[in-house]
């Protein structure tokens, strides 16, 4: 279209990467049914919310004296760790894969915690729609590393994503990367120490060597390290 917009009215984005891999379990296709209806975030989807006016994040939870968000939470498993040690942290999750999706749901029954909530889609769509500042803490773990050199523009660490996303953070925020990809690594920190809005916090070697003390590994860390890959660890702060 001429305007650059789906019918939908909404921007024509390039999404890269799957939605769906195998057929998902029985169970599965029970906790897509019956639990995620309850868990997904409102009113981020152009059909619901054409004119993009902004969510109240807090509203999804009871209470929450803070709320985090994890940008593409695999199969769950820190999420769900950190929601159970936060109970009073209200944890928005977006994830685009179906497989993880459903992972993650199973997770969360297992662990009986209800201070999650879950976008099933594109960050960006969320990213439209959060409040500037509504955000205290932030989670990239193991993003699709685009390993060759021409896909480098799709990796989340370049500003299409990193600008809404410092709006999104409250001034003092956190943002947490965890990656086994030295070239990730190299262009996560061109990116951000460049970026206006981002300082990195490291002083020395051991504060990107040594995961966080509240860390809860991915099965993706499992994997690098199962196949001799080293993890980074990278803190850095919204001014």
């Amino acid at each position: 279209m001429s305007d650059g917009k789906s019918p939908s009215g909404a921007p024509w984005r390039n999404f890269y990467g799957r939605k769906q891999g195998k057929s998902l379990r029985p169970s599965q296709v029970g906790y897509m049914e019956q639990d995620l209806g309850e868990l997904a975030v409102p009113m981020v989807s152009w059909e619901e919310n054409p004119d993009r006016h902004d969510i109240k994040p807090q509203t999804l939870f009871k209470d929450p004296q803070q709320v985090w968000l994890e940008i593409g939470f695999g199969g769950g498993e820190h999420m769900v760790h950190q929601a159970a040690n936060n109970p009073d942290v209200g944890i928005i999750g977006c994830e685009p894969y179906i497989n993880g999706i459903a992972m993650l749901l199973g997770k969360i029954r297992a662990a009986g915690v209800s201070n999650v909530a879950i976008h099933p889609g594109d960050a960006r769509d969320l990213f439209d729609v959060l409040p500037d500042g509504s955000i205290d803490r932030a989670f990239l773990l193991y993003p699709d590393p685009w390993p060759k050199s021409r896909h480098h523009r799709r990796r989340f660490v370049n500003p299409e994503f990193l600008d809404p996303l410092a709006k999104a953070l409250r001034p003092g925020a956190i943002l947490r990367i965890a990656t086994d990809i030295e070239d990730y690594v190299r262009q996560t920190l061109e990116q951000l120490i460049a970026h206006p809005d981002f300082e990195w916090l490291a002083e020395g070697p051991a504060d990107w060597r040594q995961p966080w003390e509240d860390w809860q590994s991915t099965r993706y860390e499992i994997k690098a390290l199962r196949e001799g890959r080293t993890p980074h660890y990278l803190t850095f702060r919204r001014r």
